[in-house]
């Protein structure tokens, strides 16, 4: 069972690539330039709490699992 999930506010994404440069892992840019997650449930933070923490937009949200 997750731990942890990510919330985007894709609506807010400016998208600078900095998540998918530091978390290539779990981001990636899509055709319209914007950030996606691959997963939005996690066992650990990894890279994603990195991700988090560089995003100029702040558009990227770690909360606990439900």
């Amino acid at each position: 069972m997750a731990k942890f999930v990510i919330k985007l506010e894709r609506e807010k994404c400016i998208g600078c690539g900095s998540c998918a440069a530091v978390c290539p892992v779990n981001w990636e840019l899509k055709d319209d330039g914007k950030a996606m997650p691959i997963n939005t449930e996690l066992e650990d933070l990894g890279c994603n709490q990195t991700a988090v923490e560089i995003c100029p937009a702040r558009c990227i949200h770690i909360q606990p699992a439900p």
